[in-house]
């Protein structure tokens, strides 16, 4: 496996130790300064409480910005777990090389349960937090949005989150229109079954439990499609805006080819779905569509 040279794990620690001190360093409350005084509030709610889970794939360009902007939103969290899905890049050694001193683990995963879906689970698992955040790890999903997404949980208004691209604030600059029309179908398709705008996407937050109690006993494709519909309308659901950003470091997971099979699988899943109702078995779509390593938000 492909070894990070020293003096570039030196430097990548170096890039986020400030960052990393600021997040710790302890708050200077103020009259003056109500945004720091306003952090400070959540973290004696937030703090221990959170565990942000990243799945990985050949990522390595990624980890460290994705890490330095986590730090800057200023965000309490317990951990970032890293869940790779056999990276055969520098992934790997740069998660190491900031997890020997900062709350980060890296979880490798098993090379026979690959996909998005089981890596997340496998994070899910294996968290200490009570609050799970999953995110991408190519900077698609905004950081400064994380704190958006947790305070509905934590005001006990929503049992999940969703960072939708598709409510009133949503967007996605940049994409071809194929990608646009194809996922805002694919949505619109599940809408009747899950009441919400976009359940395509991988950035939301979730009780620990209550994933572990809902998800897909096998390894499904939209964790969140599959989370939200097992829930037979019990989740309380929220959608928080995002603009959802392509990656600018290393190769996209979605191209039109993998769009076009995934539509053609996904349909053929929600059809079979619909026919056996909304209380029927939510395997119909885990066994249609899986074994997709690491695909990007549809």
């Amino acid at each position: 496996m492909y070894q990070a040279p020293r003096n570039d794990i030196f430097a990548l620690r170096a890039d986020v130790a400030q960052l990393v001190e600021q997040r710790f360093r302890k708050p200077q409350v103020t009259g003056s300064n109500p945004v720091v005084g306003s952090i400070h509030e959540m973290s004696a709610t937030f703090d221990h409480a959170v565990s942000i889970i990243v799945p990985t794939l050949n990522e390595e360009g990624n980890i460290a910005p994705l890490v330095s902007q986590i730090l800057a939103s200023a965000v309490p969290f317990r951990e970032i777990l890293f869940v790779d899905d056999c990276s055969t890049d520098a992934t790997r050694d740069m998660i190491r090389a900031l997890a020997s001193t900062y709350p980060i683990r890296l979880i490798e995963q098993d090379a026979t349960k690959v996909g998005l879906a089981a890596a997340i689970m496998s994070g899910a698992r294996a968290a200490q937090g009570e609050i799970l955040l999953v995110m991408d790890a190519d900077l698609s999903h905004p950081p400064e949005r994380i704190k958006d997404l947790l305070t509905p949980l934590f005001a006990g208004t929503a049992d999940i989150v969703i960072g939708s691209r598709y409510v009133t604030g949503g967007s996605t600059p940049g994409w071809p229109l194929w990608r646009l029309l194809l996922s805002r179908a694919a949505s619109m398709l599940a809408y009747p079954l899950t009441g919400v705008r976009d359940s395509m996407g991988g950035f939301f937050a979730i009780p620990r439990t209550r994933l572990l109690a809902l998800a897909p006993p096998t390894s499904g494709f939209k964790i969140v499609f599959e989370t939200i519909v097992r829930g037979n309308g019990a989740l309380r659901v929220c959608e928080i805006p995002i603009v959802f950003r392509d990656r600018v470091w290393g190769k996209s997971k979605m191209s039109l080819d993998v769009a076009l099979r995934f539509s053609l699988r996904w349909l053929h899943a929600m059809l079979r779905h619909l026919v056996c109702g909304r209380s029927g078995p939510a395997q119909g779509v885990s066994s249609t569509i899986s074994k997709a390593p690491m695909d990007p938000d549809f």
